[in-house]
C-alpha cells in the first residue's frame, strides 16, 4: 500500500511539473525559413531574457526558441532525474541557483564548451568549462521611499538590523526576504551571508525574527508588495529584477549595501544528454559576446563588473573598485552549499529562527 501511495505521489508530482511546463513555455518562432529549434529551461523571468533572445535570433533568423520556466529547485530537481534517467532536458540551462549548476556539472550531468567566447569569462565564473556565469548581480536592499523615511535608510547590514530592533512597531510585518525552504537563490544568498560573518547575520536574522519578517519564494512577489506598500523593505533582492521594477514604480529606491554585497552571476550549462547541444552551445555564446553583453546591460540586467550603477542606485561609484563586492565564485566551493546534510541544518536552523520564532500576534494575516 505504501508502494502504491508513494507511486501515486511520483506520478501526481511529475504531471504537476508537466503541466507548469505547459504553463511557462513561451515559443519564439524563426523569423524566417526554420532550420533549427532551441530549448531552454530557466528560471530567469521571461521579461529579462526576452531582449535577448529576440536580439539572438536578429543574428540567426532560422532558429524557433522555446523558453521554459521553472524555480529554482524545480529545476534543479527536473535536471538531476533526467540526468539520472540519461533522458534530455532541453538544449540549455539557466539558473540563478549556481550552486545547483555546479552540483549538477560534478554529478557528470553537463557538457563542456569551449570558444574564444567562453575565454572572455572571468575566472571565478567559469567553472571546467561546464558552468558559465553570464551576469553580474548585486544582493541589494530594495524599500519604498514614501513609508521609509529618508533618515531611517539602511545601507550597510547592521543598520538594517538596528533600524528592525529600534522601529520594530513600525516595521513589524514590514519586511521582506526569500523563503530559503522555497526558494533556492533565497538559500545560496542567506548561506553566503552567513559566510561573510556570522555575527551580523545571526544579528540580522534575530532582529527579522523579531519584526516578523514576511518570507516568500520569490524575488518579483516581494518587490511588488514593497512597491504597494504592503511591505516597505525587501532584502537580498536581485538587483536586476530590483531596478527594471524601479523603472515601473518610481516609489522603489536600490541601495547597494556599503559593509559588503553579495554579487550572484546566473549561470548556464549545456546538458550532457542535450539533443542540439550545438544551438546550446551557440545560445551560450552570445550570452558571452560583447553584443549580448551589452544587450544585457541596457535591457536585461543592468549591472556590470566594471561600470558604475545604474541610474538612481544608492551605492559607491563603482561596485568593483569600492572593495564591497563579494561574487560567489563559481567552483567547488558551492559543493558545501548542496551538502544534503548541511543544507538541511542551515534550513532548519534559519526556519527557527525566523519562523518558528515569530509570536503569534506578530503574524500578519
Amino acid at each position: 500500500m505504501i508502494r502504491i501511495i508513494l507511486a501515486s505521489l511520483v506520478v501526481a508530482f511529475s504531471v504537476s511539473l508537466a503541466k507548469a511546463a505547459d504553463d511557462d513555455k513561451t515559443v519564439f518562432p524563426a523569423s524566417g525559413v526554420e532550420t533549427g529549434r532551441l530549448t531552454i529551461y530557466s528560471t530567469t523571468d521571461l521579461v529579462a531574457m526576452k531582449p535577448l533572445i529576440e536580439d539572438f535570433q536578429k543574428s540567426s533568423p532560422g532558429i524557433t526558441i522555446n523558453y521554459i520556466e521553472y524555480l529554482t529547485n524545480e529545476l534543479n530537481s527536473l535536471a538531476s532525474e533526467a540526468c539520472r534517467k540519461g533522458e534530455p532536458l532541453g538544449d540549455l540551462l539557466l539558473s540563478s541557483s549556481v550552486d545547483q549548476l555546479v552540483k549538477l556539472a560534478n554529478d557528470g550531468c553537463a557538457t563542456a564548451h569551449r570558444s574564444p567566447e567562453t575565454a572572455r569569462v572571468a575566472e571565478w565564473a567559469n567553472w571546467r568549462d561546464e558552468v558559465f556565469g553570464f551576469t553580474y548581480e548585486p544582493a541589494v536592499f530594495v524599500y519604498n521611499n514614501r513609508l521609509v523615511p529618508a533618515n531611517e535608510v539602511p545601507r550597510t547590514h547592521v543598520e538594517l538590523a538596528d533600524l528592525l530592533r529600534e522601529r520594530l512597531d513600525y516595521y513589524r510585518g514590514r519586511v521582506g526576504t526569500y523563503d530559503i525552504r522555497l526558494s533556492g537563490i533565497g538559500y545560496l544568498l542567506a548561506f553566503n551571508d552567513a559566510r561573510q560573518t556570522t555575527t551580523v547575520f545571526g544579528r540580522l536574522l534575530e532582529s527579522m525574527a523579531r519584526a516578523a519578517a514576511v518570507a516568500r519564494c520569490c524575488t518579483g512577489e516581494i518587490i511588488e508588495e514593497v512597491a504597494k506598500g504592503n511591505l516597505y523593505i525587501g532584502y537580498n533582492m536581485l538587483g536586476s529584477y530590483a531596478y527594471e521594477a524601479a523603472l515601473r514604480h518610481p516609489q522603489l529606491r536600490i541601495v547597494v549595501p556599503r559593509d559588503y554585497t553579495l554579487v550572484l552571476s546566473r549561470g548556464a550549462l549545456i546538458p550532457k544528454a542535450a539533443k542540439q547541444a550545438e544551438l546550446g552551445a551557440q545560445f551560450l555564446d552570445f550570452l558571452l559576446s560583447e553584443r549580448g553583453q551589452a544587450i544585457a546591460r541596457s535591457n536585461a540586467f543592468y549591472f556590470t563588473e566594471t561600470g558604475g550603477l545604474p541610474p538612481d542606485v544608492d551605492g559607491p561609484q563603482n561596485m568593483k573598485e569600492s572593495g564591497i563586492a563579494q561574487p560567489i565564485r563559481i567552483g567547488p566551493a558551492l559543493l558545501a552549499v548542496q551538502d544534503r546534510a548541511q543544507r538541511q541544518q542551515f534550513i532548519d536552523d534559519w526556519s527557527q529562527s525566523l519562523i518558528e520564532l515569530n509570536s503569534p500576534d506578530w503574524t500578519r494575516e
